[in-house]
């Protein structure tokens, strides 16, 4: 690519971008938020412990039973698995949860 054919997009570019604040005067604001699809992402307990250096296996269950990180149990029995929210439980790592 050249550097004429680079201007001439930045020169494009420029221009949208004049177009768009220029509608943007003219109209009201829009007050209404689009919604947000946020992910959650959940983590089970080995993953949890390897996320966080320095954390063990136990001392996540531990969070779970006390109630300090949001967590879900899926199936019952041995091969139950409990997982946990991974931004909750950085986030308690991070002193917003204690």
């Amino acid at each position: 690519m050249t550097t004429t054919e680079k201007k001439a997009i930045v020169d494009n570019i420029l221009e949208l971008l004049i177009q768009l604040t220029e509608d943007g005067e003219n109209s009201a604001p829009q007050t209404t938020k689009a919604p947000t699809t946020d992910k959650v992402e959940m983590l089970t307990i080995k993953e949890s412990a390897a996320l966080i250096s320095g954390l063990s296996e136990h001392t996540v269950r531990q969070l779970v039973k006390q109630g300090k990180v949001k967590s879900v149990r899926t199936g019952e029995g041995r091969n139950g698995k409990i997982l946990v929210n991974k931004a909750d439980l950085i986030a308690y790592f991070n002193g917003k949860g204690v």
